[in-house]
């Protein structure tokens, strides 16, 4: 079996609770984006928001934890420190 390539934090407390401001993913993503000549986002590659069944999450490459070590700390308890679900993401690269 292939190993799991990301983690999704998914913006739903443990409880079962939306987690707010409804925008937390597309700023926790901005916060690793940067911004193009036509003024839009470019989210990395490593660390982007996405909508999975109808709630707002974040992608984190786990090739980060190599890469960016303090990065991927960071995202991982910003999850831990708002009680949200991190769950296994694609065991594929995306394209």
């Amino acid at each position: 079996m292939q190993a799991c390539e990301e983690l999704v934090i998914r913006g739903i407390t443990r409880q079962g609770r939306p987690f707010r401001p409804s925008d937390w993913a597309e700023r926790l993503s901005g916060l690793f984006a940067s911004h193009g000549a036509d003024n839009r986002t470019r989210y990395s590659p490593y660390v982007y928001p996405i909508r999975r069944g109808g709630v707002a999450c974040v992608v984190v490459s786990k090739a980060l934890q190599v890469q960016e070590p303090m990065v991927y700390k960071f995202l991982l308890d910003f999850a831990r420190d708002n009680d949200l679900e991190v769950v296994e993401g694609r065991r594929s690269a995306r394209d």
